[in-house]
């Protein structure tokens, strides 16, 4: 193995050698979060199950004329979108589930959402890339045996990742290894035979393709999920702790966009510019929260300057879950995204609101400006807090008239307890939320804090209270995206006997190896040499006998005699060819042959499992369908699921789908129409 291996105490199929699996992965942990990710996996398996009988399903509505049959099948197809909505509820509450993944010795604190791990099935590399090996480098693929099964090891350890750095650096380790793949075995001009199929973090679709960018995103995808059960977990009571948490969820954010930035019209809703733009927003927003829980670690001093200060960082906080709020019930995210993450980000919202009010009015009501005060300072303090100054008046003379602070201050404090009483509300629809009672305490505690300063400064007549203006939000620290060195980290390349990647890689043709015996004529090979690593001949000589034998002008030296040059420069192979005796020596050459004539491929590099038809799977239409374009029902649009990197051509040519979204769960429902461009 190439990796650092821990011992794990069992010994099983997988990625495990003589009882030990490899840094970073430990796919026995029977945790609450790797039971979670189980169930996740069982669901998906039982998505696709439905969705391949409801696509046969499909088909024979299609080719039978029996009324009998037809209003059979009906019926069933009505049996089949009723489990996958089922099914689709099901997946809804493992999202919502984020009582697992918090710190376990929490016992007061607001839980925070992480992101799950997609799920992905087994890849074999060995047939494919053996063949390719033979074919492409003129090399016995057997030979390379051991590094194919480093890396079908490696991906495996990535799907059960421990919750910590070390799985973070699994991630990336293999995310490395793909570049070095990918300029190695995939071509642009031909299709490997490699299916990668990711199932969607939301809906539990399937996709399928052999375009290795979908394996680079998804899992960028859940290095940056990693990153947020990571902050998720973290001790919230120590300094250390919340500064950890905060790098974790600012480095998540930094690696969705990284993919968002990187990866263009990725073919997995989860994975759309607009979810990770919402899911960027909310790891940056549960940064910031995390950042106004260490600034209050200390306590709150119960002075004006300081109230006035976490009032505008409470705001802060309130500002950017409001703005998660608004992304997630923006169309089509709000029929994808669980409803417990709108309904806590609208939770958070009026919470934090209510905090930065309650500051204010404790503010205004117990701190009277007397003698001893800077005047200027607390003027310029007040003037800050709003946009505009309750009623016209200026904050000098709120600050002196005692009844005018007290009006003022009794008005932050209504809307305190308005907010307050609306979190709790909200919070009685969250009903994947085991540990409610302690989100519930926190509500009720703050709320009855409100109600408390409200009866100590209650008037005995009635008074007609004004509404307090909306606080200016501030922060010392703004939550930043953080793109984590993790992702570019440096491995070694498990190919890296092919020779080097800028000469070797799949989008060079080369022919097979010729043995030239070279014999010295008046001590004189009739050649020179250039080039770094591998060598080049040039200025050859056409009457020397090595050009008789077949030697070409350009031709790259790849052995000498029995020694492997590939990784040599000029200097270590002319050491070899100095001692050329009279009987010579033999050397492998290979040429590099014009790649511009090669065809390209066909076929697409999608590929739908087993379900013709579906675009629910995200795949094409048959062959048949591009024969008879008549028959075709899907309209031509320019593509959104064509992959690759930004300024690059891909050689995908899918069409996103558009769902239809209605139904009592407000979530994408399953059409009952049975043409081939019926979406799901």
């Amino acid at each position: 193995m190439t990796d650092t291996l821990m011992s794990n105490g069992c010994t099983t199929n997988g990625p495990v050698e003589n009882g030990y699996f490899k840094k970073g992965c430990n796919p026995f942990a029977q945790t609450g979060r790797s039971q979670l990710q189980n169930k996740r996996a069982l669901l998906n398996q039982e998505i696709i199950k439905k969705m391949r009988m409801r696509a046969g399903a499909e088909n024979l509505l299609k080719a039978t004329s029996n009324n009998k049959v037809r209003e059979q099948v009906v019926l069933e197809l009505s049996y089949f979108n009723s489990d996958l909505q089922r099914l689709m509820i099901q997946l809804e509450g493992l999202n919502s589930s984020v009582d697992v993944y918090q710190n376990v010795q929490e016992t007061a604190s607001i839980p925070l959402i992480p992101l799950g791990l997609k799920e992905t099935k087994d890849v074999d590399f060995s047939v494919p890339l053996k063949d390719f090996i033979l074919e492409h480098y003129s090399e016995d693929g057997s030979n390379f045996q051991d590094q194919i099964d480093d890396l079908m090891d490696l991906r495996q350890a990535c799907r059960t990742p421990s919750r910590n750095p070390s799985g973070v650096d699994l991630l990336a380790n293999y995310f490395s290894q793909l570049s070095f793949l990918e300029t190695r075995f995939f071509s642009p001009t031909r299709q490997l035979g490699i299916f990668f199929t990711w199932y969607d973090s939301f809906t539990g679709i399937p996709v399928c393709q052999q375009n290795i960018s979908l394996e680079k995103a998804s899992m960028l995808f859940n290095m940056a999920a990693l990153h947020s059960q990571i902050g998720t977990r973290a001790d919230r009571q120590t300094q250390a702790g919340l500064e950890d948490a905060i790098a974790a969820f600012q480095k998540s954010a930094g690696v969705l966009h990284f993919l968002k930035e990187t990866f263009t019209h990725t073919p997995s809703y989860d994975m759309s510019p607009a979810m990770l733009s919402m899911l960027i927003r909310l790891m940056l927003a549960q940064a910031q929260e995390y950042m106004f829980e260490l600034i209050t670690l200390p306590g709150i001093r119960n002075e004006f300057f300081s109230l006035l200060k976490m009032a505008q960082e409470a705001a802060k906080v309130g500002e950017t879950y409001s703005q998660v709020h608004q992304s997630m019930i923006q169309t089509p995210i709000k029929n994808n995204v669980p409803f417990f993450w709108t309904t806590m980000s609208h939770l958070k919202t009026n919470h934090y609101n209510s905090l930065a009010h309650y500051f204010v009015s404790t503010a205004l009501l117990d701190h009277q400006l007397t003698p001893s005060d800077d005047e200027d300072k607390q003027e310029k303090a007040l003037s800050q807090l709003y946009d505009a100054m309750p009623e016209g008046r200026s904050p000098l003379d709120i600050l002196k008239n005692k009844d005018d602070r007290r009006r003022i201050g009794k008005a932050h404090l209504q809307r305190s307890i308005m907010g307050h009483e609306e979190a709790i509300r909200t919070h009685s629809c969250l009903r994947h939320l085991k540990e409610r009672d302690i989100l519930s305490d926190i509500l009720q505690a703050s709320l009855k804090r409100s109600l408390t300063k409200f009866e100590q400064n209650k008037d005995d007549e009635f008074t007609d209270y004004m509404l307090a203006p909306d606080i200016i939000s501030k922060t010392e620290k703004k939550a930043e995206m953080e793109i984590p060195a993790a992702i570019k980290v440096k491995v070694t390349d498990l190919f890296h006997r092919l020779g080097p990647l800028s000469v070797f890689s799949a989008k060079q043709r080369w022919s097979a190896p010729r043995t030239i015996r070279l014999r010295l004529q008046d001590r004189d090979l009739g050649f020179t040499l250039k080039g770094d690593v591998p060598v080049q001949i040039q200025s050859l000589d056409p009457l020397c006998p090595a050009a008789a034998e077949g030697l070409r002008e350009g031709d790259y030296i790849v052995a000498v005699g029995d020694t492997e040059c590939k990784w040599l420069g000029v200097s270590d192979v002319m050491k070899l060819l100095k001692d050329v005796d009279e009987e010579g020596v033999n050397i492998r050459v290979v040429s590099m042959m014009d790649s511009s004539s090669q065809p390209m491929p066909t076929k697409s590099a999608t590929y739908c499992g087993g379900l013709p038809k579906t675009y629910s799977m995200i795949c094409l239409a048959h062959d048949e369908d591009d024969k008879n374009p008549k028959s075709r029902k899907v309209a031509k649009k320019p593509s959104f699921l064509s992959w690759g990197l930004k300024n690059k051509n891909s050689s995908s040519t899918l069409s996103l789908p558009t769902a239809d979204f209605n139904g009592p769960w407000n979530r994408p429902t399953y059409p009952t129409s049975y043409d081939e461009s019926a979406l799901y």
